[in-house]
């Protein structure tokens, strides 16, 4: 079976390549996060929500003309791979991209139409604003865990960050010992930790602004937590900790400080109510009273049972709302 999208975009045949190639790109309306090496053999992973991770080679290239996908999904039973090709032709107007995805099983097909619809309606979007906004599907995933769930507050953190500049690092946030500058080197540091729990480590920082080089950072965490999964136990230091519980930081790292950076910037943090919730209950195991005091956390602030779920959060964490 054959699936087949198009869209007509208000920008040039190489933006529009970059907008299907580049992660940066990739991120304003595809993915969560993207990994790819751009050349025949070359591999990609592209975090579509938190639940659908697709992976692949990319079979041809042709900048700013043409792209040849073998595509797949992460952890599927069916190791078989479909064929994606994307062209991309100058017209009037703009750019028109086409999207044939061929070999599809008869039964998948409506799924797939389901999917590459919504996402090139955000792909229109995005050609047209810079930027498709949040997306739904990736607002509350059917199932939480404690990696779903990094993968959903990744993505409501690389909101927050989009757009800010380096005139924004100097900013003060609610951790008061803590410029934006320095609120991103101490993410950072979380997430190098993080990562070594799961056994990984992570590349150097790379050029580009700040959103770049938190999401870079994060991808590489998350994605060592995805292929260490959940069962049993890491090491971290002289403390054994069940990795379920280890992973679950990650959840609380990105959503508390998506707050702070949007404090300090103006932003304002969209997150479904689900989520949230999820996250307070990690927060709630994370965070205990021995925590608070080796780890700088302040006590937690008194705040009504009726607030907002993300308030409550932030009030557990120490912060005033």
């Amino acid at each position: 079976m054959i699936v087949e999208k198009t869209a007509l975009l208000p920008v040039s045949a190489d933006e529009a390549f970059a907008l299907i190639t580049e992660p940066d790109r990739l991120r304003r309306w595809l993915t969560v996060s993207a990994r790819v090496d751009l050349r025949a053999g070359g591999e990609f992973r592209w975090t579509l929500t938190p639940m659908a991770v697709a992976v692949g080679t990319i079979i041809e290239v042709d900048p700013g003309r043409r792209l040849v996908l073998g595509f797949g999904w992460e952890d599927s039973p069916d190791s078989r791979m479909d064929t994606v090709v994307i062209t991309i032709e100058p017209v009037d107007g703009g750019t028109l991209v086409r999207l044939v995805h061929d070999g599809l099983p008869a039964d998948k097909g409506e799924g797939v139409l389901e999917g590459w619809t919504h996402f090139f309606e955000r792909l229109e979007r995005a050609a047209a604003a810079g930027d498709a906004g949040p997306d739904e599907w990736a607002a509350a995933p059917e199932r939480l865990d404690p990696l779903t769930s990094a993968n959903a507050t990744l993505a409501v953190l690389q909101h927050v960050l989009r757009g800010l500049g380096e005139d924004d690092l100097g900013k003060s946030t609610p951790c008061t010992e803590f410029t934006v500058g320095q609120l991103e080197t101490h993410l950072r540091g979380s997430l190098t930790s993080l990562a070594s729990l799961a056994g990984g480590t992570l590349a150097p920082a790379p050029a580009g602004d700040l959103e770049s080089r938190i999401a870079e950072a994060a991808r590489q965490a998350v994605e060592t937590w995805m292929r260490r999964g959940l069962e049993g136990t890491v090491q971290a230091g002289p403390q054994e900790l069940p990795a379920a519980f280890a992973a679950g930081i990650l959840s609380v790292e990105f959503l508390v400080h998506a707050w702070d950076f949007a404090s300090a910037t103006g932003r304002k943090v969209t997150v479904s109510d689900e989520v949230a919730t999820y996250v307070l209950g990690l927060a709630e195991q994370i965070v205990t009273p021995e925590l608070r005091e080796s780890a700088g956390f302040g006590p937690a602030i008194p705040i009504s049972e009726d607030a907002p779920v993300l308030d409550r959060l932030v009030a557990f964490s120490g912060r005033v709302v």
